[in-house]
């Protein structure tokens, strides 16, 4: 994971283990290699049974904690900070100054440590869990428009060689742990039923229908991302950020935005379903952001184009061609 966030090997430490023997780190910077744990089978396991080595922790991982701290890097990396490093009060001392200085990467042993919860708890880190990245968390593609201005059904227009639609039904795959499709479309819901996604076809003329339908079914979630479904050009990267962006501040509503101006998909936390659920005849979320201004966060997208709609035939091309 490291190696793919940086091409060129950052300054830091490596630890790993030979199971039931030792465990070894590195100062990436020298490449030393010194051993920090030894096995004790006597030792309650089967995640503590090894015994740290201080005098190899504060000789090398003390002292090259501290250095990169005083580096000229921007980035520092750290995989792992663990158990052994946990029991070596030194050591979480220099990791903290190091925190304090510098931007860091780092790998945390998911442990109930009090050192380990204390680093995932910091207010300016980032956590992704690695077994469970993106939590309990719905999407509902909002796809009931009429096309009035596109002169029909604008989600199943081709577009290189698919239905419109496959584009964000591709976008929000594999990441959210229900995921339904609102529609007035019986085309669009043949095409979401062959995928094996959940659909809620119905007739009903306003936008509060729809997302009241969605967050109906959407069943038990923590929070629930609204999405459009005729932005062909969204990236599934931008989905994926915003949901994570959502895990670390569960208490704020999120949505895309460019250079300031501002889009969806927008993911709204729990506490604002029930207002979500009574919306105005005729409106939509944006009545829930207007009413927050103060708990709206923004995820940067990379292209503007990411942001926009297909509304018009003209507007179909205009994106083909991007």
């Amino acid at each position: 994971m490291l190696s793919r966030l940086f091409p060129e090997k950052c300054p830091g430490l490596t630890t790993w283990a030979q199971p039931k023997q030792a465990v070894y780190l590195q100062d990436n910077d020298s490449g030393r290699q010194v051993q920090i744990g030894r096995f004790d089978p006597t030792f309650p396991g089967p995640g503590n049974q090894m015994v740290p080595i201080e005098a190899s922790l504060l000789e090398s991982g003390v002292s090259a904690l501290l250095r990169c701290a005083e580096s000229d890097r921007k980035w520092i990396t750290v995989d792992e900070v663990g158990y052994l490093e946990a029991q070596c009060v030194p050591y979480r001392a220099a990791l903290e100054t190091l925190l304090e200085k510098k931007q860091v990467a780092a790998v945390v042993r998911k442990q109930e440590l009090p050192f380990l919860r204390e680093l995932c708890r910091r207010k300016d880190a980032f956590v992704v869990d690695l077994d469970d990245p993106f939590g309990k968390t719905g999407c509902v593609i909002m796809a009931s428009g009429y096309g009035k201005r596109f002169g029909g059904n604008k989600l199943m227009a081709d577009f290189h060689g698919e239905p419109m639609i496959a584009r964000i039904l591709d976008a929000t795959a594999g990441i959210f742990s229900r995921r339904v499709v609102v529609t007035r479309h019986k085309a669009v819901a043949a095409l979401c039923e062959k995928r094996g996604i959940h659909v809620v076809v119905h007739d009903l003329p306003y936008r509060n229908d729809t997302v009241r339908l969605g967050l109906e079914e959407i069943g038990e979630v923590d929070n629930c991302m609204f999405c459009p479904a005729d932005q062909p050009l969204l990236r599934r990267e931008t989905v994926a950020s915003l949901v994570l962006a959502a895990a670390n501040d569960p208490d704020s509503v999120w949505r895309t935005g460019f250079e300031g101006t501002f889009g969806s998909p927008v993911l709204f936390p729990k506490w604002t379903f029930p207002e979500l659920l009574t919306l105005p005849q005729g409106k939509g979320g944006g009545v829930v952001i207007k009413k927050y201004p103060e708990r709206l966060r923004t995820v940067g997208v990379r292209d503007m184009y990411e942001l926009k709609d297909v509304d018009s035939p003209e507007d179909l091309k205009e994106l083909l061609e991007r």
